[in-house]
């Protein structure tokens, strides 16, 4: 089984690197930041910092979820983390069930040697609770990367298609809450590519909701190229199933509980949109992990470096001397 896994989470970077993955709309462009031609404020004042779940963050970004599992893995993660580290950002790691069933590759998931005082996110499928995993292994997920808390990932589109995918999702909320009230770290849901509804959220008794909306990285499409020509047209069909990004924000903000909006965020623009709609943080991944493939660390810097001044210049083209400020700054076009 480890192998199957160990392969099955190399196919997932060769695809993401190699082919067109992303679908639909995360529907920003209904929207639009309201201008302030005399912002009456200084951009250098401008301050990007933020806290989540207790921690003090330099900027509102987190280094979303991408693998663990392989030596490939193993290297990818401690370059991201390091950036993480040198930016105050956060970061996390790809599902953990590999390391859990085999402890040989705990290590590819580990990052504190290079990434001592970031926010660090542990990382396990939420099916998996339905398969034999509980608190020991969420605990021992955490314990593993010492992490500052744990995301339960829902992902009912991607285990449909994926050959080898685990589909019984019955139940599955009552177990997410009890293992939220019963870990000693913050818990996080997070949905992989087709969003989170408002009548979902609701239900959930955690510290925090992940959008994962429509419009970035589509694992039916990823799963699809894995699965051969009928599968493939499979993913096809549903690669842009669910609810896209900026509408899951909106709604989910209704609900007091902080929001890391993830799924298409591919600008300092769109990112300070999913500020004023509500969102706490902002997670980014497939960007990243080509930056990295291109270009290594100093990749991932220049994006980074890129993406923050996008935002920065938004909350000054918007009079927002701080976060908070941006919130609400903004209008529904038509």
């Amino acid at each position: 089984m480890t192998n199957k896994i160990r392969k099955r989470k190399l196919d997932h970077i060769r695809i993401c690197l190699k082919k067109n993955v992303e679908a639909g709309n995360p529907g920003f462009d209904r929207y639009r930041l309201i201008h302030a031609e005399l912002p009456e404020i200084n951009f250098d004042d401008i301050s990007l910092r933020t806290k989540f779940l207790g921690h003090s963050f330099d900027y509102p970004f987190i280094i979303e979820a991408i693998t663990g599992g392989s030596k490939k893995a193993k290297r990818i993660n401690k370059d991201l983390a390091a950036i993480a580290q040198e930016f105050n950002i956060g970061f996390g790691v790809g599902s953990q069930r590999i390391a859990i069933e085999n402890p040989d590759l705990e290590d590819t998931y580990r990052v504190r040697d290079v990434a001592s005082d970031i926010f660090l996110i542990a990382n396990l499928g939420a099916i998996q609770l339905n398969y034999g995993f509980g608190i020991e292994e969420c605990e021992r997920a955490i314990e593993m990367i010492d992490a500052d808390a744990l995301a339960l990932h829902l992902n009912p589109l991607q285990e449909v298609i994926q050959m080898e995918g685990n589909r019984n999702f019955s139940n599955l909320l009552e177990k997410i809450n009890k293992i939220a009230r019963d870990i000693k770290k913050p818990v996080i849901v997070k949905s992989v590519g087709s969003g989170i509804s408002y009548e979902t959220a609701k239900k959930l008794k955690v510290s925090a909701i992940d959008t994962g909306g429509v419009g970035g990285t589509s694992w039916s499409l990823i799963e699809g190229y894995r699965g051969g020509k009928k599968a493939e047209s499979i993913g096809r069909t549903f690669s842009d199933w669910g609810i896209p990004t900026a509408e899951c924000i909106r709604e989910l903000s209704k609900l007091k509980i902080p929001i890391i909006a993830s799924g298409g965020i591919r600008s300092g623009i769109d990112a300070a949109k999913s500020i004023a709609l509500g969102a706490k943080m902002i997670g980014v991944a497939l960007p990243l992990l080509r930056a990295w493939d291109r270009d290594g660390v100093n990749g991932v810097r220049d994006y980074l470096e890129e993406f923050l001044l996008e935002l920065k210049i938004s909350m000054f083209l918007t009079s927002s001397s701080t976060l908070e400020d941006l919130y609400d700054k903004i209008e529904i076009l038509g």
